[in-house]
């Protein structure tokens, strides 16, 4: 009697370490990972003229920032930003631009004009003819930097300049 005595505290105790551990951990694929709603899905044509969907990025974080050629902080941030897409962070890079919305040039204009603009190699430049990805991401100023999850989840949306210290942090804390 004494021994099993001894042996119930010591099951209940494992018990219970064991439900403490699984406690608000997900199985990989099998739920949302991060707090918020579904990134809004996208189909965008890039300056070469190849078609980005947010769904081939599943199962990846995507880092997205949506400028404006007229922007003159979006034009201070660029250095940082070719450097951060050249890095190859844990991350996907993109960038959104709106032809013809928001004061912005035509798609031909403007890939004319981004030709000329240095230090730009590693920017991957998606366009959003008319704004409707700008419109469904709430976007209200330039630049905007959204952080997506892995899961597809839009975990953070922050206007104005963002360093890429500040977007390393972020994404430390995003599965």
């Amino acid at each position: 009697m004494k021994k099993r005595l001894t042996v119930l505290p010591l099951f209940i105790l494992f018990a219970l370490l064991l439900s403490a551990c699984s406690a608000g951990q997900t199985i990989s694929g099998a739920g949302q990972l991060n707090d918020g709603k579904p990134a809004p899905p996208f189909q965008l044509v890039d300056l070469q003229g190849e078609t980005h969907d947010l769904s081939e990025y599943e199962g990846q974080k995507v880092y997205i920032k949506f400028w404006a050629s007229w922007c003159s902080i979006c034009l201070a941030g660029m250095n940082e930003l070719n450097t951060l897409a050249g890095e190859e962070p844990d991350f996907e890079v993109l960038t959104i631009v709106s032809p013809d919305s928001n004061a912005e040039k035509s798609s031909e204009s403007f890939a004319k004009w981004f030709e000329g603009v240095d230090n730009t190699e590693n920017i991957k430049v998606l366009l959003d003819e008319g704004g409707p990805a700008f419109d469904e991401y709430g976007i209200i100023g330039y630049p905007t930097s959204v952080f997506i999850g892995s899961d597809g989840v839009m975990v953070k949306s922050q206007t104005g300049h963002v360093s890429n210290e500040q977007i390393y942090e972020t994404f430390e804390n995003i599965q």
